[in-house]
């Protein structure tokens, strides 16, 4: 068996949940695995990481939120001295930066949006979607170099931490980053990433004008979930592209999606197809989003949601 590095990503010092992913990915290919953590608060986070009964932990900390070559100029170092043959991250924004520095950097290979994994070891088969999510394909190394592996989030069960506590060791790289991100705020305080939600709803051209997302707001606010939007709304201007879930924003997988006043195009079902259970609220009955839906509401979404919001916040009661 061969070893592995995970790097798992942090806010604030709080190490984010997907760690448990990267883990369950990096135990199915087997071998011995280590850990990585980066930006400001990489050492806070890098104790959490600890605790999942890893070999080690670098904390990598270049004195920015995040710098591509910066890190990458850190992380492979590591790579180098440590012999990995696999590295697994996330398939976020930074995620898919760091991963292609990385496989660039080593002559490797990358499989990027991985959403399962057949075998073990250098015979590993990672499976992706493809066109939208209408293939499901097989992808296999076919390189002795570094193999790195991005997992779409929320596709793995995470593992949980051990308790146990590996040895941690600083990094640094501030001296090679040529361009950094310097700041990262939240766009609403108080409110979950998309990426990390169990509970999303999004609004579509249904909420008639930008005022109207309000309903979808207010409803997030009631029962604790993540706010989305479909791209004719992001595109009218009706809200920041940041909450844009599709094929050209942010690909989804929670445990309740609802989608309120969205048709259904097949740019919008690519970026949250594969979500648990899905609700479709649509004044239409012949909106194509109901053909994916495991529950219709025909109704409207002014009506339904905060309705549905009430039906929620009793039935946690």
């Amino acid at each position: 068996m061969g070893r592995i590095l995970i790097i798992a990503e942090q806010f604030q010092g709080k190490l984010k949940a997907s760690a448990g992913e990267l883990l369950s990915a990096a135990q199915q290919i087997g071998g011995e695995v280590d850990g990585a953590v980066f930006g400001p608060g990489s050492g806070d986070a890098a104790k959490e990481l600890a605790g999942y009964a890893l070999g080690k932990v670098f904390a990598v900390d270049c004195g920015c939120e995040y710098s591509g070559d910066g890190f990458a100029a850190a992380v492979s170092d590591a790579i180098s001295a440590g012999g990995y043959d696999f590295v697994i991250l996330m398939q976020t924004s930074t995620g898919r930066d760091l991963g292609a520095r990385l496989a660039a950097r080593h002559d490797g290979a990358w499989i990027n949006d991985v959403i399962g994994l057949e075998g073990s070891g250098a015979d590993v088969v990672a499976r992706k979607p493809l066109f939208a999510g209408k293939v499901i394909s097989s992808v296999k190394f076919s390189t002795e170099s570094l193999k790195v592996l991005s997992l779409r989030p929320r596709n793995f069960d995470a593992l949980a931490a051990s308790g146990a506590s590996a040895p941690i060791e600083q990094l640094g790289g501030g001296t090679q980053c040529l361009a950094s991100c310097t700041v990262i705020e939240p766009k609403e305080a108080g409110f979950i990433d998309l990426k990390d939600a169990d509970i999303i709803v999004s609004g579509g051209r249904g909420i008639g004008n930008a005022e109207g997302y309000s309903v979808v707001r207010d409803f997030a606010t009631e029962v604790g979930a993540a706010m989305g939007a479909s791209r004719a709304i992001v595109d009218s201007g009706w809200i920041d592209h940041s909450y844009q879930v599709g094929q050209t924003g942010k690909v989804v997988n929670p445990q309740l999606y609802i989608a309120a006043g969205i048709s259904g195009a097949i740019q919008h079902l690519a970026g949250m197809q594969t979500s648990k259970v899905i609700v479709a609220i649509n004044n239409s009955e012949s909106a194509p989003i109901f053909r994916i839906a495991d529950y219709g509401i025909v109704g409207d979404m002014f009506e339904v949601l905060p309705e549905l919001a009430r039906q929620i916040k009793a039935a946690r009661q």
